[in-house]
């Protein structure tokens, strides 16, 4: 008797992080570093990315243009309304990917086809086809979201489905696009589309889950146990208000239990922990501590009982282990005696390809830091990377020379900064409520950039008196809020490095607000 092997099931992973992602608040991204991102994300081998709104602003359109002719492998889609001219705009940015997509949208629920919309239900059908066949005209691979699906009218999403299959759609999106549904319910509703909706077979069905009850990734996962073959999902979870389902814990969900889903996703697991850091360095917003699989005590076991346990068999209290999602455990340490060979070995260790531009700058700061440091660990190296990656010196329209601070508690602090700015050495003295304070009253007699401080706040790399700090600083000015990151043993240097930093940003994005939208 002969053996039928059964096709290994998978899942696509359509990461919406640029998109979706961004629209949180504080998580603007520069065009640079929106690449940066891109091409981690496809190092980190997701299906599809969602690169950007490409009618919001022109920004928002050079985004997605550069990114569809940047990445080699990875699909790219652009969101567009269901609108001729979101669908044209979208075409011209995508239409240099080797895998462009159009994703295209309408809400299907009464509330919002009332209210919103001001539309009744075949108004809405029509539209959808209609764009549908629209975009159909410039690419194979459309999706069609059906907005706020899971409060939608079970059979009116039948419907508008079956005629946008008909119409050319190649994937069918359902999402949970306030947050609303609970796992039995989507579990019910997808298997109800699977059964319902003619042609459904022919096409991907969708899930794009928003966390506003702490069950995105629950009901995605649900979704996928009741047949979805794609999940939409962000780096880190984020996204509108209370982000969106987090691609590390849908990614780990599934693999760690295999036994139960049997399905795979094509993701590059020990990738998601740089994804996870390198959108932290970018953004400013870190992860708490305790989230799942990114978070600083994912692998930490401080309880006795759970670290005797640990010592006999980690399998005890660890389900999976940090290598699978791109952490090391006892790694040797660098110092200022450590060699090129080393620093290379480690990188190439670490999963870091640079050229040898990069490696000889990455190499430079490593001795200047183990000057300064008696040990410099893979966090500090890391950290580095990330440092020349977002150039937060080499193409920055200002750099610190030098700075003095005075301060005590019994004096009034001042701060002497003198920066290079376009070549031209300036110079200024400010008092201020603190050492911060003074020096970003100082920089601010000399670029002049009227911005708001939102927030501010410091952390350190490693442990130790030694470690580096990194600072972040949120400045806003009118529609516009960028996030700075400076990086220094000394939290002085560092705090106006992220400020100087944040000020650069503030120069290369539009002062027109972008359009956004929810999905």
């Amino acid at each position: 008797m002969s053996t039928i092997i059964q096709p290994e099931k998978t899942i696509k992973i359509f990461d919406t992080t640029l998109r979706d992602g961004e629209q949180s608040p504080g998580c603007s991204m520069t065009l640079k570093e929106k690449i940066d991102m891109a091409r981690q994300l496809e190092k980190m081998k997701v299906d599809i990315i969602e690169a950007g709104f490409a009618i919001a602003s022109p920004g928002d359109f050079e985004s997605v243009q550069t990114i569809a002719k940047e990445l080699k492998e990875t699909s790219v889609a652009s969101l567009a309304r269901a609108l001729e001219k979101d669908i044209d705009t979208a075409w011209e940015a995508v239409k240099y990917a080797k895998r462009p997509r159009i994703h295209t949208f309408i809400a299907t629920s009464d509330i919002h086809m009332q209210y919103k919309l001001k539309m009744d239900p075949e108004a809405v059908l029509e539209r959808a086809v209609a764009m549908v066949k629209y975009a159909k005209r410039y690419c194979e691979d459309i999706e069609f979201s059906a907005e706020d699906a899971t409060r939608s009218n079970p059979e009116f999403l039948h419907r508008i489905f079956e005629a946008v299959i008909k119409a050319g759609a190649t994937t069918l999106n359902v999402p949970d696009t306030v947050g609303y549904t609970t796992p039995m319910e989507y579990s019910s509703l997808i298997s109800g589309i699977r059964e319902k909706v003619d042609g459904i077979h022919k096409v991907d069905i969708s899930v794009h889950c928003h966390n506003d009850l702490g069950l995105a990734v629950a009901n995605s996962l649900a979704a996928v146990k009741a047949g979805a073959t794609q999940v939409e999902c962000t780096v880190n979870g984020i996204g509108e208000r209370a982000g969106n389902a987090a691609l590390e814990e849908i990614a780990m969900g599934l693999a760690t239990r295999y036994d139960y889903y049997g399905i795979k996703t094509g993701i590059d697991t020990t990738q998601i922990a740089r994804s996870s850091k390198l959108l932290t360095a970018i953004t400013g917003v870190s992860v708490q501590p305790n989230k799942a699989i990114v978070g600083a005590n994912a692998f930490a076991h401080e309880s006795g009982i759970h670290q005797h346990g640990m010592l006999a068999n980690a399998s005890t209290y660890e389900i999976m282990t940090p290598e699978s999602v791109g952490l090391r455990t006892n790694a040797m340490v660098l110092g200022k005696h450590s060699g090129r060979h080393a620093f290379e070995d480690r990188l190439k260790t670490l999963g870091y390809e640079l050229s040898k531009e990069e490696i000889n700058r990455a190499f430079d700061d490593f001795k200047m830091l183990a000057d300064k440091k008696k040990t410099v660990d893979d966090r500090d190296i890391e950290a580095l990377l990330q440092d020349d990656v977002m150039n937060l010196e080499e193409h920055n329209k200002y750099k610190l020379q030098r700075f003095i601070i005075n301060s005590g508690n019994t004096i009034t602090s001042t701060a002497t900064i003198a920066l290079e700015i376009e070549g031209k050495v300036f110079e200024e003295v400010s008092a201020g409520d603190g050492p911060v304070d003074a020096s970003y009253k100082a920089v601010e007699k000399m670029i002049k950039t009227g911005a708001t401080l939102e927030d501010y706040k410091i952390q350190s790399i490693t442990e130790a008196e030694d470690a580096q700090g990194e600072a972040v600083v949120k400045l806003k000015k009118g529609s516009r809020a960028v996030t700075g990151r400076g990086l220094s043993t000394d939290i002085i240097e560092a705090s106006i490095l992220a400020y100087l930093n944040a000020a650069q940003k503030l120069e290369s994005i539009s002062d027109e607000p972008p359009i956004r939208v929810i999905s």
